[in-house]
């Protein structure tokens, strides 16, 4: 039986594993922590989520909601266990952590066909490979692929939230509500810390004046010429700030569609905090990704009301996020333009957020059994959002070249849409569900 090598056990690594066992094959999955630890990761589990615990919206009319329709559709491990270790939290796909990670290493672990290697691979191995090492490759891995692709290694800092105990949190001041959800009745999934104008301006001013950790703390001697940039869709607040004191009230903090049952007075801006765990007994800041030193997170964040003696269970932080040129490197199958039997998946093929790593996983998973079956390798209609995430990362300009996160903007355009940007999205996810839906039965995925 042919054996396929995969290295990294996060999602794309994780998603991956499983497709390849279930159409047959022999994994070797290497995942190199608690060996090798990262320096963001806390546990030894596969598919730890490092940074929000909200795998994003599961409503049709959102993007990550179709791209989760179309992985439930194609037979998604992780989505699966996700939705088992669901939490409270409206629309979005939050998830206990804990549970999520133990779900998927336990299937991982379990399967006949998948066998799991502690260790660090210091090299891009000969045979079959799916590289899934995300955005904490270690440095002497990512000179293997530096020396591999040709061009330069490109990275990205992205950061953390923080999380607070529950017990510690004011509720004479916070309250519990979802967006949009003025019932009393109705679900109240988020924990709610209401500013004033006042308030808001204090926190903004003393926000742009803390002290933030030197961003050389986080640099690796990878290559001398990388790039280093924040990722738009996940700035650090103090960043946001900078750009325009006002920019957190339309961000992180916008108030709109929340009601203070405390006052009838509306509030200036709102900070959302989102359950941790299936307890209850830790919530995180939800947007709150920062670089703010530890003491000043402190500082700044207590002065949040609702937040005055928050206990910290966690606190903010920068890690560096590795991802590779793949317009130069990669087809839209996640297969190399130089060597057929080696793919990439996940963040460091630049897909961004946590659904778009799972989705990529289970491209690469899909298409190098295919490659070892002597099968074409498959292309999804790019109508599919997840379609769309490959053809982009693989066909956009190299200059300048970003992860790319699901939206709608990707998606070929369709005349004459509702004006209603709810509607938009509902028009664009049917066609997209029908061209999946006519995909499958034409390659014969649902027999995998």
């Amino acid at each position: 039986m042919n054996s396929i090598t995969v290295i990294g056990g996060g999602l794309a690594g994780s998603e991956a594993a499983w497709q390849i066992a279930q159409a047959g094959f022999t994994v070797d999955l290497f995942e190199m922590r608690p060996i090798v630890n990262t320096g963001a990761h806390l546990t030894e589990s596969l598919a730890e989520l490092v940074c929000s615990n909200s795998l994003g919206s599961t409503q049709k009319n959102k993007a990550s909601g179709l791209l989760k329709m179309e992985l439930t559709m194609l037979g998604s491990l992780l989505v699966a266990c996700a939705e088992r270790s669901r939490l409270p939290a409206g629309t979005a796909l939050a998830v206990d952590r804990q549970e999520f990670a133990k779900s998927v290493t336990n299937a991982i672990t379990s399967h006949p066909n998948i066998i799991v290697h502690r260790e660090e691979i210091t090299r891009i191995p000969d045979g079959p490979a799916i590289i899934a090492t995300g955005p904490l490759t270690a440095n002497q891995l990512a000179k293997s692929i530096q020396a591999f692709t040709g061009v330069e290694s490109l990275y990205f800092f992205d950061a953390i939230s923080p999380s607070v105990k529950t017990s510690s949190i004011n509720m004479k001041v916070a309250f519990q509500a979802s967006r949009y959800q003025f019932d009393p009745g109705a679900s109240q999934d988020y924990i709610n810390c209401p500013l004033n104008e006042l308030q808001y301006s204090h926190f903004v001013s003393e926000l742009l004046s803390a002290e933030t950790i030197s961003l050389h703390h986080f640099e690796s001697d990878i290559s001398t010429g990388v790039k280093t940039a924040f990722f738009e869709a996940c700035l650090p607040i103090e960043i946001l700030a900078q750009r325009n004191p006002q920019s957190l009230s339309f961000g992180p903090m916008r108030p709109v569609g929340i009601h203070n049952p405390h006052t009838p007075e509306k509030p200036r801006a709102v900070v959302q905090l989102r359950r941790e765990d299936l307890s209850g007994s830790s919530y995180n800041l939800v947007g709150f990704q920062t670089n703010l030193t530890f003491p000043e997170q402190e500082r700044v964040f207590h002065l949040i009301p609702g937040l005055e003696k928050a206990i910290f269970t966690r606190f903010g932080q920068m890690h560096r996020n590795t991802y590779i040129n793949s317009p130069k490197i990669l087809y839209p199958t996640l297969q190399t333009r130089s060597r057929p039997d080696l793919f990439f998946a996940g963040q460091i093929a630049g897909i961004e957020g946590y659904i778009g790593n799972i989705a990529s996983g289970l491209l690469a998973g899909i298409n190098i059994s295919r490659y070892l079956e002597g099968k074409s390798l498959l292309e999804l209609p790019q109508m599919t959002m997840i379609g769309a995430l490959h053809h982009r990362i693989s066909n956009c300009e190299t200059e300048d070249f970003q992860p790319i996160k699901a939206n709608f903007g990707i998606l070929p355009a369709i005349n004459h849409l509702p004006r209603n940007r709810d509607q938009r999205g509902a028009v664009y996810s049917n066609r997209a569900i029908s061209e999946l839906r006519e995909f499958i039965e034409e390659n014969e995925l649902s027999k995998r």
